[in-house]
């Protein structure tokens, strides 16, 4: 009787074990490339409504099905229930767990080389008026105002050497293991210059809610160079955008509709005939509205960056990406909607 009762004990033990594994808590957006189905199940393809997925739609990125996942599960809004699960290969990953602009190897090949045997990275530019209407109760959201610099401008979401899987370089454990935003908080402090620290809490306005540990933590750490230099760089590259043609075409059209071609056509005009294909473009849906807003847009680089580093020189040198991502969006002004 006692030698069943510990049997059935510890199956009941691994048969739990098994569902915790069943997902892989992941985060970011998974930015849809294609019209995919989204199910209920994976094994069954159970799906109630039909849905599937819209190319060019970003959806919140909730979990893999394994550690090498084949699929994702993310929150489709407006789904029964919202919690949908999508092949790997019908979209990308944007932030959070990976992101990519350009085709790279494997996911988790950290060993791998980048493809043009230069270094590449990916520039994650937000728009910050788009993110905070889904995530309103975030610090810098609660703090967004009509007169401030992210209402109007490109905001920092990173820099990301590549390929895809190049995380946490020489990280302990506890650190990696604290990499969620509920312990962001609990992340060694980026030490910077008082210049560089004020620049960054203004392009930055993620700091309010520790982005920088993260972004550190995670990408910074594969970028060879000290946080001064690596947060330097990014800033660097920031400007340029900002004051470029790009940002003027989205404050001109705040409230209004922009094509992934009108963004790549400005980019060409700013950075060279070409850039525009270096450029991918991701969008939000807010599910108040039901609007796609343009939340992010990812840049491909390729060679050294370094204090006079040329933004246009280094996504000509890049390879062009696979897809435009979202084929239009608005751009959306400061407040909730």
């Amino acid at each position: 009787m006692r030698t069943g009762l510990v049997f059935g004990l510890a199956l009941v033990a691994a048969l739990l074990t098994g569902a915790a594994r069943a997902e892989v808590k992941m985060s970011g957006s998974f930015v849809a490339d294609a019209t995919c189905p989204a199910t209920q199940a994976i094994k069954s393809g159970k799906n109630p409504g039909d849905i599937s997925t819209d190319a060019g739609q970003s959806y919140e990125l909730l979990a893999g099905n394994k550690d090498a996942p084949t699929h994702y599960l993310i929150r489709v809004p407006g789904a029964d229930p919202e919690r949908r699960w999508v092949k790997v290969d019908c979209g990308h990953v944007s932030g959070g767990s990976a992101s990519t602009a350009a085709p790279v190897p494997t996911e988790g090949d950290k060993s791998a080389a980048p493809v043009s045997g230069k270094p590449e990275y990916v520039l994650a530019l937000s728009w910050q008026p788009a993110f905070c209407e889904t995530r309103p109760g975030k610090t810098e959201c609660k703090a967004q105002t009509a007169a401030g610099f992210d209402a109007t401008h490109f905001t920092l979401h990173g820099l990301w050497p590549q390929p895809n899987g190049n995380f946490y370089c020489q990280v302990a454990a506890a650190d990696k293991a604290n990499d969620n935003p509920a312990h962001w908080q609990d992340l060694p402090p980026v030490e910077l210059d008082p210049n560089t620290r004020s620049e960054l809490d203004r392009v930055m306005p993620g700091t309010a809610s520790d982005l920088e540990r993260h972004e550190w933590i995670k990408h910074g750490t594969c970028y060879g160079k000290s946080q001064q230099v690596y947060f330097s760089d990014a800033l660097n590259l920031m400007r340029a955008v900002n004051a470029s043609p790009v940002r003027d075409l989205f404050a001109k059209n705040i409230g209004k509709q922009l094509t992934s071609d009108q963004i790549r056509s400005a980019f060409d005009s700013a950075f060279g005939a070409g850039a525009g294909e270096r450029v991918r473009v991701s969008c939000l849906v807010d599910s108040t509205s039901g609007r796609r807003l343009i939340g992010e847009l990812t840049l491909g680089l390729t060679g050294p960056i370094g204090p006079s580093s040329r933004l246009g020189d280094l996504m000509q040198a890049a390879a062009p990406t696979s897809k435009a991502g979202c084929p239009k969006g608005f751009v959306d002004s400061t407040g909730f909607q």
